[in-house]
């Protein structure tokens, strides 16, 4: 058995310190889950020694780039079996959502396994080294969902900050869910001490945790919002949920609550270091304003917002003010990919049209994508290569041709260029769960086969008409 893991000679390892150093030739020393040593180029002897007594397995990094794993702020594992139907490739938001739920009141545990494995597997060969999910779908027989998430999620490997998501809200109440996949205010916190007590791990590089997420102010009452918000204070959990993504939910909260989106949650409790919103499209300046003052966090989710026409957030105002923004994939049925890298690029590019060219430096979505989204999850110790920190480590390949003639800057060449988004290494927690490209946690050909099987299905099932 081996001590641990040397990562030596990077073509450029990117530490992500407040210096922006980027050392090249720079290498690493992990022991257990944690980096026990950053070496630079001018230590590369006493690398070699410790390499050269077979207690460690080595890691030549040359022509790599190395950096901190990605961490992904918001998502819905169930959706990715219901990506890409003809039908709603051209929905906005609310009509999007009234057509999928009458399918993903199907969902059984069979669904949510694998659905849970194909978004850990992609995260995981984009980038991704620690993840959470917003699950708020249950229909009978689902109350162990996020149990099996969580089982899913050791299996892979994957840091995983659950979130327990809820609908309490129907159509017959004035929401948009259908009644068989709502559940009472009753059930809902019941099952969310349950998950608190079970799974929320506070230990240093904890691999666990559980935040507390009602869906939507259109889907659940004020009254859960606000016991939600006071159960999770007295348990010391985060919360989260779905905030000014359309104009359709801004008049929706006017007209149902007499108050602006922003206005209404902060009404409920819902404002602080210990909330982070989903998407957060339309707030205005001084709602921004507040939301800095306040540490209350933003899951940007660029493609989404783009693929459901839904509008396009101004996180450069919010990195002035202070918002912990992160990066996030959001769905696969509203981004149609779990592409970590991906993301981060969407979130590079679509600031600088409005706002301008040099609104979004590269550096700084490296930021949102690693150390913002660690604060955001209570992962604390990742988003950043020190010793002491979590042995979360990504590493790309840079010796191929999408990236010839980008080595001027190694570190934003992967988002300036490449087309390749697959990991050559990642490391979670002082795991290799890639390598070399490949998902070595799981076989990757069993989650595409069984996938898709599950797909096909759903929809034959449902009998629905997928056409557009």
């Amino acid at each position: 058995m081996t001590k641990g893991i040397i990562i030596k000679n990077a073509h450029a390892m990117a530490l992500l310190d407040q210096k922006n150093t980027v050392l090249n030739g720079g290498s690493l020393l992990i022991e257990g889950n944690e980096i026990k040593k950053v070496f630079d180029a001018s230590q590369l002897s006493e690398v070699e020694k410790l390499a050269s007594t077979g207690e460690y397995k080595v890691i030549d990094a040359g022509g790599n780039l190395v950096l901190p794993g990605f961490v992904n702020t918001h998502h819905h594992f169930y959706q990715i079996f219901t990506r890409n139907i003809p039908k709603m490739q051209d929905e906005k938001l609310f009509d999007w959502l009234i057509d999928l739920y009458d399918i993903w009141a199907l969902l059984d545990e069979e669904w949510v396994n694998y659905s849970t494995m194909a978004a850990l597997g992609e995260l995981a060969l984009t980038g991704c080294t620690a993840t959470t999910d917003h699950h708020y779908v249950f229909p009978k027989g689902g109350e162990r969902f996020i149990d099996t998430q969580f089982a899913a999620a050791e299996k892979i490997g994957l840091r995983f900050h659950a979130t327990r998501g809820s609908m309490s809200r129907s159509k017959k109440d004035g929401g948009l869910p259908p009644d068989s996949v709502v559940q009472t205010e009753e059930e809902i916190m019941q099952d969310c001490e349950r998950l608190i007590n079970k799974y929320h791990d506070t230990s240093r590089h904890s691999m666990r945790k559980i935040a507390l997420a009602p869906c939507s102010p259109f889907s659940v009452t004020p009254r859960l919002l606000e016991e939600t918000a006071k159960f999770a204070r007295a348990k010391k959990v985060k919360m989260h949920t779905h905030l000014c993504e359309t104009n359709d939910e801004d008049d929706y909260c006017l007209k149902v609550y007499k108050l602006r989106p922003i206005d209404f949650m902060e009404s409920v409790g819902w404002m602080g270091p210990d909330v982070w919103f989903a998407h957060s499209i339309y707030v205005n300046d001084k709602e921004i304003e507040r939301m800095g003052k306040a540490g209350t966090g933003v899951a940007h989710c660029p493609s989404s917002n783009l693929r459901l026409g839904s509008g396009i957030a101004p996180v450069p105002r919010m990195l002035e003010c202070g918002v912990p923004v992160g990066i996030a994939v959001d769905g696969s049925a509203s981004n149609d990919s779990s592409d970590m890298l991906g993301e981060l690029r969407m979130a590079l590019l679509v600031h600088r049209v409005g706002t301008g060219v040099s609104s979004m430096p590269a550096v700084d979505v490296f930021r949102m994508g690693c150390q913002h989204g660690a604060k955001i999850l209570d992962f604390n110790t990742s988003g950043e290569l020190k010793e002491g920190n979590a042995a979360d480590i990504i590493l790309y390949d840079l010796n191929s041709i999408g990236y010839v003639g980008a080595m001027h800057d190694p570190l934003s060449s992967i988002l300036f260029a490449g087309f390749n988004h697959r990991v050559n290494y990642n490391i979670t927690n002082g795991r290799v769960i890639v390598e070399k490209g490949e998902l070595k946690t799981f076989d990757e050909r069993s989650i595409v086969e069984n996938g898709n099987r599950i797909a096909k299905r759903i929809v034959d099932r449902k009998y629905i008409d997928i056409k557009r």
